[in-house]
């Protein structure tokens, strides 16, 4: 009998005077114990809708379950009786979310948040469950916690949050543990760790992973069946091996292949130099006492020189906390800094507010989570136009909209879509519309903070073709901020390598992935080419 086996699943979702979201189609595939199967596919594609289904966490009766069973152990959860779901919830089943910053409760402790699936399932006493919270969090390697057990969860880094969460999925070494994105979020060298960790504890606990992810290379190193989702639909399921090695569907082809490819277009390296910095810093006071008195600094930048030239990309990568977009809000100004950074020849410390509104429009910037940087009360034309109604306020209404419409098809974007909302579109056409916003101001510089990050690897891939090809198009400087190397490697002229804030190396992309010098440069490349490091080992 299969630990888990799902039947001719369909979830609908009810929309009042609108027909029903099908959001899975009738899909089949079963979980043995100690096996990994992972669900591969673009946002929107119902993978996070089939593990939700299996918890019977979707907001019922809004969803329904036209047809299917979903049998754990024997048992149909599909409409079970609560008392059955608690014992499975947690206990039986356990599931990591993909954002643990919202996933964890921002009120509780992390040993609080960690010992409640113990307290419900277990009724251990206190010093037992003290005892146990200690046990996993050696188990998940966050051995240096144990003295911070009242912390907040954002007094944590990224990857210790999820470590966290990891830790409160296994309390009670589930059979079956649902992976929904768990490494999204995290730096490279934090993703490798959490993937290892994860396959070192299945091979303690003998459970069974279903793995939701776009990431390939996760699915790569981690699944040993793979089902392959879009609209709804299971397109194709096999071994691992035998799925990457000869995929059959259309679509999986084009996943296989969507990873951002080739390399930046040339530039003049005799052209001039558009931005330079010396000796930038962006410290951040701390301050204690009953005075609040500054007793020392966080130095997120520190000293820090760059130079990018008219038509170059720069790209900017290290890890979570390394400074890297503290540094381009700085160079900016942005946040208060110090140090010496010219904008064409013209020192932008020095500018007063007016001079330095009016060079605003030659240097913008597209943050990292474009449905957080658009305002959801405006239209996407009231978005893009915004910033022509500040620095070109001669224009008229009609001028303006022309404009607008000339930059959505510029960025591939139906025009007819301008009187829209953000939340009405995906993630990648969102990023395309943070790029519009700030291309039609014509500018000379843009600052790209993770443009990509939250992106499917398909969406990415047209990401970074739409920026290769604007920046051609209108001889664009790039500032590329990243943690993602591939992303970096496939746009950027020159790479800075942040650690701590401060440069821990730097030169042209072909040095800085050929030939690194640091130990630091060194993991962060392992880390993010590990399925290529393995096969050329391999072979």
């Amino acid at each position: 009998m299969k630990l888990l086996e799902i039947k001719d699943l369909s979830v609908n979702f009810r929309i009042p005077q609108s027909d029903d979201v099908q959001a899975v189609k009738h899909i089949s595939f079963s979980v043995d114990r100690g096996q990994t199967v992972a669900l591969v596919g673009e946002s929107g594609s119902g993978k996070s809708v089939t593990a939700l289904s299996i918890l019977q966490l979707l907001p019922y009766p809004t969803a329904s379950h036209p047809s299917g069973e979903i049998s754990f152990n024997g048992t149909n959860v599909i409409n079970a009786p609560n008392s059955v779901l608690r014992r499975v919830r947690g206990n039986k089943i356990s599931m990591i979310f993909q954002e643990p910053m919202t996933a964890l409760n921002p009120l509780h402790t992390i040993e609080k948040q960690i010992a409640e699936p113990l307290l419900l399932h277990k009724k251990m006493s206190s010093v037992e469950v003290h005892e146990r919270v200690l046990e996993l969090l050696d188990m998940v390697g966050l051995t240096m916690l144990k003295d911070r057990l009242k912390s907040y969860p954002h007094e944590l880094s990224g990857g210790q949050r999820q470590r966290v969460m990891i830790a409160m999925a296994l309390a009670n070494e589930p059979d079956i543990l649902i992976a929904d994105e768990p490494t999204t979020a995290l730096d490279v060298t934090v993703q490798l760790q959490i993937l290892d960790l994860l396959q070192e504890l299945q091979q303690k606990l003998g459970m069974a992973i279903l793995l939701i992810t776009h990431d390939l290379n996760v699915v790569k190193k981690m699944s040993d069946y793979v089902c392959v989702m879009k609209n709804g639909e299971i397109v194709e399921q096999a071994n691992s091996k035998e799925l990457f090695a000869k995929p059959k569907h259309t679509y999986t082809k084009m996943l296989l292949s969507a990873e951002p490819k080739g390399q930046p277009q040339p530039f003049n390296d005799n052209a001039p130099i558009l931005l330079s910095g010396k000796n930038i810093k962006v410290h951040f006071p701390v301050k204690a006492g009953l005075m609040r008195r500054v007793v020392d600094y966080v130095r997120a930048v520190d000293d820090v020189d760059i130079e990018l030239r008219q038509g170059q990309t720069l790209g900017i990568v290290g890890e979570s906390g390394s400074g890297k977009t503290t540094l381009g809000l700085g160079i900016l100004r942005l946040l208060q800094s110090t140090g010496k950074v010219e904008f064409k020849n013209k020192d932008i410390f020095a500018l007063k507010p007016k001079e330095l509104r009016s060079m605003r429009a030659k240097m913008q910037l597209v943050f990292q989570d474009p449905y957080g940087a658009l305002s959801p009360r405006l239209s996407v034309r009231q978005i893009i136009e915004e910033g022509l109604q500040v620095h070109q306020k001669s224009l008229s209404k009609e001028e303006r909209d022309k404009l607008v419409v000339d930059i959505l098809i510029e960025v591939g974007l139906d025009p007819d879509t301008r009187f829209r909302y953000p939340h009405e579109f995906s993630g990648g056409q969102r990023q395309r519309i943070a790029i519009a916003r700030a291309i039609i101001l014509k500018p000379e510089l843009v600052v790209l903070d993770e443009p990509t990050s939250a992106l499917d690897v398909s969406v990415q891939a047209t990401i970074v073709d739409l920026l290769r090809d604007l920046q051609v198009r209108h001889n664009l400087s790039y500032v590329f901020i990243s943690h993602d190397l591939k992303v970096v490697r496939a746009m950027s002229h020159n790479v800075l390598v942040m650690k701590d804030g401060k440069i821990v190396e730097a030169g042209t992309t072909e040095q800085i992935f050929t030939k690194p010098k640091t130990e630091y440069t060194k993991s962060l490349i392992n880390a993010a080419f590990f399925i290529e490091s393995q096969q050329s080992k391999a072979s």
